[in-house]
């Protein structure tokens, strides 16, 4: 029985669409690559492979048509591999052939059940193969959220007006011979972009997309931590905040805030008072707590 290759991993990233391409290559002096798996989704970080939970195409190419069935088993998630972190139950994924039965596609469900950050093995069989699996490759499964803490706060401009302020912040522990805690970032496959986008209307008053409803007046974005932004001077009056976190397999945080600014920053300081909101169903779209805060979102403790 020919024996097929095990596979390095290769994968593009684009724009936020996220693919990834695990190609087989062979070990050094074994001759040519003969196989590839791409997983939808799939993105490389410092050699290794995450995905995040949920359901993605698997799409298999053979050099040549294959005799028999194809199938891949992602097996039970286990461990954690969580950035601060330093028995295996096959589940069965049909592969369909395409008419030259060189290559196999189907869909499989990557479950995150025992951590938010852990791995599961991806195995290829074929008629080609023998008895083992003729790939087998360790995925880790990011069900984990990015996170950020952010302190917002009002300022007196040089001239006239007031500013915005939006900064992650640290936790800082009861004893000072506990390290600070970064609160921004993310556990498994990292935050990969942040943006702050804000309305000086109501966004969410007609539907629960604000991009689609109101016009921005300000935005900033970055791609790591910590997260800051000033606005430019603003007169009193209230302001909306939206506050978006992505990690790199596409798991998103969004964070809203309801901004009463006062002041003109020369007879009166600029002040504010904040509101944290709630995404609900449509047609609430935004739910607004009662009580002011004096920041939104929250700090991911390990």
């Amino acid at each position: 029985m020919k024996k097929l290759l095990i596979v390095l991993l290769i994968v593009a990233l684009t724009a936020f669409l996220l693919v990834g391409c695990l190609p087989v290559t062979p070990s050094e002096g074994e001759g040519e690559s003969e196989v590839t798996v791409v997983i939808d989704g799939a993105v490389v970080i410092d050699g290794k492979t995450y995905v995040s939970d949920g359901v993605h195409d698997i799409t298999v190419t053979f050099p040549v048509p294959v005799a028999g069935v194809v199938t891949a088993n992602i097996t039970a998630c286990g461990g954690d591999y969580s950035k601060d972190k330093g028995g295996i139950v096959a589940a069965p994924v049909v592969l369909f052939p395409d008419a030259t039965k060189k290559i196999w596609t189907g869909s499989g469900t990557f479950l995150a059940s025992s951590s938010v950050c852990c791995a599961s093995y991806v195995e290829v069989t074929s008629g080609e193969c023998d008895p083992e699996a003729c790939i087998k490759f360790p995925v880790i499964i990011d069900h984990d959220w990015p996170y950020a803490l952010i302190e917002i706060n009002a300022d007196n401009c040089t001239c006239e007006g007031c500013e915005i302020s939006f900064e992650s912040v640290k936790w800082e522990w009861s004893s000072e011979c506990d390290p600070e805690l970064e609160c921004c970032g993310d556990h498994c496959s990292g935050l990969v972009n942040w943006s702050i986008v804000l309305y000086d209307g109501d966004p969410f008053d007609e539907c629960c997309d604000p991009s689609i409803c109101e016009e921005p007046i300000e935005s900033c974005s970055g791609t790591s931590c910590p997260i800051s932004c000033v606005t430019d001077c603003l007169k009193a009056g209230t302001y909306y905040a939206v506050i978006t976190l992505l990690d790199a397999v596409g798991n998103e945080a969004i964070y809203y805030a309801k901004i009463v600014l006062s002041g003109d920053g020369i007879t009166e300081d600029c002040d504010i008072n904040i509101y944290e909101g709630m995404s609900m169903s449509p047609p609430d779209c935004i739910f607004w707590f009662t009580y002011t805060v004096d920041m939104i979102g929250e700090c991911g403790f390990p």
